[in-house]
């Protein structure tokens, strides 16, 4: 995810004696612009937290995104409260300096994209059990279906309140959304998948990841909604 470190002096110099210095930032940029033409095709890896607002944003818009550009989403269900204490953070509503202007600012967001949203009447909240069920549907079934449950999840609880942290809830929501309920909750409360979310939640913060949504494109980290427009830019264009 790192850059390649800057080169200066003589070591920035290409070629013989009587070639022209090449600046360190244009070497930057070579090594950039390489690494993303070595990965044109590469996928998005998209980090996100079920009780996350901008993630249920950025959900919306990243697959068109990618699609655009002959790209495909790898997500990636993790768990806040795990990167916020690696990243010594807290969530912006619980300060109370950043709480009313936070709040504004995912449903002012929300209308800039044209979604429908509503804050939950309890925010924020435990989204373990919803991200374990999107682990066991993508390692058990695909990919597309643990997609597809996290679109699910997002607009149930962001447009009509759906409590995710309470399992009988979320058991008829997975009844809702096509799956066995029965399945799911089993699944949940399997270890196996406890220890398959925990593994992701360590890759995430071993990847640098400390919020959500987070994006790695050619390997090069965008933090927040709104980097849509430099991610978009970087597909378009590549490095800037």
């Amino acid at each position: 995810m790192r850059r390649p470190a800057r080169e200066g002096g003589a070591a920035a110099r290409a070629g013989g004696p009587g070639d022209p210095p090449r600046s360190s930032a244009a070497a930057l940029d070579l090594r950039a612009a390489a690494g993303y033409l070595g990965g044109m095709s590469a996928p998005i890896d998209f980090y996100f937290d079920f009780s996350s607002p901008y993630s249920y944003i950025a959900n919306e818009w990243i697959d068109a995104a990618a699609a655009r550009h002959g790209r495909t989403v790898r997500r990636h269900a993790i768990l806040l409260g795990a990167t916020f204490q690696a990243a010594e953070l807290k969530s912006p509503v619980s300060y109370p300096i950043k709480r009313e202007y936070s709040l504004a600012d995912f449903a002012r967001s929300a209308r800039f994209e044209g979604l429908p949203y509503v804050l939950p009447a309890t925010f924020p909240i435990p989204t373990q059990n919803a991200a374990r069920i999107f682990w066991w549907l993508h390692d058990a079934q695909s990919p597309a279906a643990a997609a597809a449950w996290a679109r699910a999840a997002f607009r149930a609880y962001f447009t009509r309140g759906v409590l995710l942290s309470d399992p009988a809830a979320l058991k008829a929501l997975a009844a809702d959304s096509g799956l066995d309920a029965d399945a799911a909750e089993a699944a949940w409360n399997d270890a196996a998948w406890k220890l398959r979310l925990k593994a992701e939640n360590d890759q995430a913060i071993a990847a640098g990841v400390f919020g959500a949504p987070f994006f790695v494109v050619d390997g090069e980290p965008f933090w927040g909604n709104d980097r849509r427009p430099q991610i978009e830019r970087w597909l378009s264009t590549g490095p800037f």
